[in-house]
């Protein structure tokens, strides 16, 4: 384990980075190209639209949901452990499914233990980058996080052509094999000792309640894994307290509410896309363009967006500018109704996939200026924990103001407002803390001005008193001297 007082920013974290960008590739772009197998899902098995959709909504939403396990395998074992763990697990997910013979065989393979192994492998991968940079902590995460853009677009083609060649299940096996790389990613995740992570040791061996004898040996441990630092009950609570004490934290409170909103909106876009440019008269060829085009800028969102926001002149307003990307991805769906024609459309996957580029890049940043480094791991858990249930519902949902409305217009318009509610939920609340800074700098100013007043005031006393008990003296010897005379 390296031990450093920061983030290297650069070295081995460039390793990292790239662990992190096949991670993201073999993560979020196999979970997207999963939705290439609809078609062949609904003919082979005879299911309808809602039935077949719930595959890739479990899988979705089984990565998200079970987050928080894989940061917890990641702080108590080791990353390295995690992400092979999650490599197998959602390799053997892939292989099981090219075996079933039901869309209930799917839902387990495929969307729950593929979904498993895959959250075990996300958001420690994620939280390894913010360990290892952060002067470039922003370009350093769009790098890794177009994998998903970049993976989307070359595994899309890939994976049709696998289908057309050896059929859906062939397809699924070859998957699963390209999966076992996770271990390989997981390999070069190797461990870093910060400063601040070294904080929590000697603070719990101040207390009390720990006997001499296993502060002694606390001591002579050295920094590894809090399952081995600690065995005892006590000191086990103390830990997981320490890992999970940013929940309390406001500012923390108001990202993750936002974070629910702006996971809304965004998801169903991605599977309504195709079929509202179909309903609308683009051809089948433009609408899958149309998939490419967004995937495609995905990327140059992530990188470009992340460079910039790491220049001197962006660095401090980094906050600012994730609250204008997820509000511009809002205004792009509240304005996609109106675009009836491929002209007008392609306009819009530039826009709307470049701004979900920078958003996602800034997400981990976020998080990591609220809760810092140290908790990271653990706070990506529950920020991709987060969006599991919306990920789960919103496409039903839009699915269901479609079939209800008989367009997509209620759906679209819906999630446009929540990513802005988003948006504007951060804005307020980043407005009410500097209203409340700029207030306790006032009171701050007064006090100490009534402070300074008090002090020279009593300075003043204290002279006049000095000076008044002299001239008694002088008074007093003068009065003496004529009386003598």
């Amino acid at each position: 384990r390296a031990r450093h007082i920061g983030p290297p920013d650069g070295g081995w974290g460039w390793m990292i980075v790239a662990g992190c960008f096949l991670v993201t590739i073999c993560t979020r772009a196999v979970t997207r190209c999963i939705s290439i197998f609809f078609v062949e899902f609904q003919a082979y098995f005879g299911q309808d639209y809602a039935r077949t959709a719930w595959i890739h909504s479990i899988v979705d939403c089984a990565t998200m949901l079970c987050a928080p396990l894989g940061s917890l395998i990641s702080n108590h074992v080791s990353c390295q452990v995690g992400i092979m763990l999650g490599g197998l697990l959602a390799s053997s997910g892939l292989i099981l499914s090219s075996f079933a013979t039901s869309l209930e065989h799917l839902y387990l393979s495929l969307g729950v233990l593929t979904g498993l192994g895959f959250a075990l492998c996300y958001s420690p991968a994620i939280a390894m980058v913010g360990k290892y940079f952060n002067k470039r902590k922003a370009l350093a995460y769009g790098i890794a996080m177009s994998g998903s853009g970049i993976g989307t677009f070359i595994l899309a083609p890939v994976v049709q052509l696998l289908i057309e060649q050896f059929s859906w299940r062939g397809a699924l096996l070859i998957l699963g094999g390209f999966v076992l790389n996770l271990c390989v990613c997981g390999a070069l995740m190797r461990p870093i000792s910060l400063k601040e992570d070294r904080k929590t040791v000697p603070e719990f061996l101040e207390q009390d309640h720990v006997p001499e004898t296993e502060k002694q040996d606390l001591k002579q441990v050295s920094i590894c894994s809090p399952l081995i630092k600690v065995w005892s009950c006590e000191c086990l609570c103390y830990c997981s307290w320490k890992e999970y004490d940013f929940l309390l934290m406001p500012g923390f409170m108001v990202l993750a509410v936002s974070v629910l909103f702006m996971a809304y909106g965004c998801s169903p876009l991605f599977v309504y896309l195709v079929p509202y440019a179909l309903s609308v008269g683009v051809s089948h060829h433009q609408a899958a363009f149309l998939m490419s085009i967004l995937g495609v800028i995905d990327i140059i969102g992530n990188i470009t967006f992340g460079w910039l926001t790491d220049r001197r002149c962006l660095k401090k307003h980094r906050y600012f500018c994730y609250l204008f990307a997820v509000g511009m991805d809002g205004l792009c769906c509240l304005f996609l109704p109106v675009l009836q024609n491929f002209p007008l459309l392609v306009p819009f996957s530039f826009t709307f996939g470049y701004f979900d580029g920078a958003y996602v890049t800034l997400i981990p940043v976020m998080t990591a200026d609220v809760v810092g480094t140290s908790s990271l791991s653990s706070a990506l858990g529950v920020v991709y924990f987060l969006h599991a249930i919306p990920y789960l519902v919103s496409p039903p949902v839009a699915g269901w103001l479609v079939d209800t409305t008989g367009s997509y217009t209620a759906s679209f318009l819906l999630c446009g407002f929540s990513m802005i509610f988003s948006s504007t939920l951060l804005c307020f609340a980043r407005l009410a803390k500097k209203i409340k800074r700029t207030h306790l700098r006032s009171l701050t100013s007064d006090t100490g001005m009534k402070q300074h007043m008090w002090t020279n005031g009593a300075i003043a006393y204290s002279v006049t008193a000095e000076l008044d008990q002299k001239d008694v003296e002088f008074l007093a010897v003068d009065t003496n001297s004529c009386s003598n005379r």
